[in-house]
């Protein structure tokens, strides 16, 4: 017995051949309620279970005038007890020395000593408690000021003084940043020789056409040594045209794209062009829109052991294994890149042949763990 299709169930003929009642039934049915949403009057949150007609209009104000007449027609209770002032119970009065120390307990202090405490005020007793590492009784405030004066009362207002929070210092904000972009673009182009830094940090309205000309024009730039676009919203076509200008570029020394909407693809591209570069030495990539992932550090960590020139870079891994690879590959980079008066840089080889033994005696580790 063959079985039919669903997909040629005429829905149209099914619904025209149903009577009043059956729509109704099927409505009913199809209804979405909340019954656990609160916003949501107590009608709307459960299937109508009632054929019955209101009972009449709802007003809203007249209902409010209605509880604020009830309310205040309706008479407060008497108290049960009247407060009539009595006082019960004795005072209580402190006997006669009481708060003096014990004979025993008392320490006998030099007639020096003893005369400068008599004469002190409670500034001055303040900052001894405070040089004595009584910080108890004193705030954090008076106790670090106390410690950090120096031939002078810090504390003029004594231990038993109101603690009040300290005065911060108001800094303006930083001015937006006044960057003519065209201009900027148009000497990129030109190859002008005084640009030698570029700077297009949070201005979010350059257009992406225009950052991408920005890169393709940095190709063959001779000049610019710094180049930033950090904050301007640049995304993955921005990506592709840094990599193009990383392969072809040979003067560009430090670059931040960082605070960007660079995915783990962009950012892929970027640092597969970075392994043919031999002139960047310092580059930020962090904080962007989306976590780049494992794989996007591992090829970092890749890229940095293959790439020499690289001294600085920007970017939080996640991972240990990838931050350790990086960070022994820029410890070597600087070390190659230092040198001694009178002698030869580090030797590169040297620097390879005990990271290959460090990689074996973790290995080993590793293998001895499992």
């Amino acid at each position: 017995m063959s079985k039919s299709d669903p997909r040629d169930i005429d829905e149209d003929a099914i619904l025209k051949g149903l009577s009043a009642e059956e729509l109704d039934q099927l409505e009913y049915e199809l209804q979405e309620m909340d019954p656990e949403n609160a916003m949501l009057p107590a009608g709307f949150r459960q299937r109508d279970q009632t054929k019955k007609s209101p009972t009449g209009p709802f007003d809203r104000s007249s209902l409010l005038d209605h509880l604020e007449k009830q309310a205040l027609e309706h008479q407060d209770r008497e108290d049960l007890v009247p407060f009539t002032g009595e006082k019960k119970g004795k005072k209580f009065i402190p006997k006669p020395g009481a708060g003096r120390i014990p004979e025993e307990e008392q320490i006998t202090l030099e007639p020096e000593l003893e005369e400068a405490l008599k004469n002190a005020t409670d500034a001055e007793m303040c900052d001894i408690a405070a040089i004595l590492g009584m910080y108890t009784l004193m705030s954090n405030k008076q106790y670090y000021d106390a410690l950090g004066a120096t031939g002078k009362i810090a504390n003029t207002e004594g231990i038993n003084s109101v603690v009040k929070p300290d005065v911060y210092k108001i800094y303006p904000d930083e001015p937006p940043n006044d960057t003519d972009v065209e201009d900027t673009l148009e000497r990129i182009q030109k190859n002008d020789n005084s640009l030698t830094e570029v700077n297009f940090n949070n201005i979010p309205d350059i257009p992406i056409p225009t950052l991408k000309e920005i890169f393709h024009g940095m190709k063959k730039n001779t000049n610019v040594l710094s180049l930033s676009i950090a904050a301007t919203r640049s995304n993955d076509p921005v990506a592709y045209a840094v990599a193009e200008m990383l392969r072809e570029n040979t003067t560009l020394e430090s670059l931040n794209i960082e605070s960007n909407f660079i995915t783990a693809e962009g950012m892929m591209a970027i640092i597969k062009a970075l392994s043919e570069n031999t002139t960047l030495a310092e580059i930020k990539i962090d904080n962007q829109r989306q976590k780049l992932g494992d794989s996007v550090e591992m090829e970092i960590a890749a890229m940095l052991e293959n790439n020499s020139s690289i001294l600085k870079i920007g970017y939080h891994f996640t991972q240990q294994g990838p931050r350790a690879r990086a960070a022994m590959a820029i410890t070597r980079n600087n070390d190659c890149s230092r040198t001694v008066t009178g002698a030869l840089p580090v030797c590169e080889a040297e620097l390879w042949d005990k990271w290959e033994v460090l990689e074996a005696a973790m290995a080993t580790q590793e293998d001895y763990a499992g």
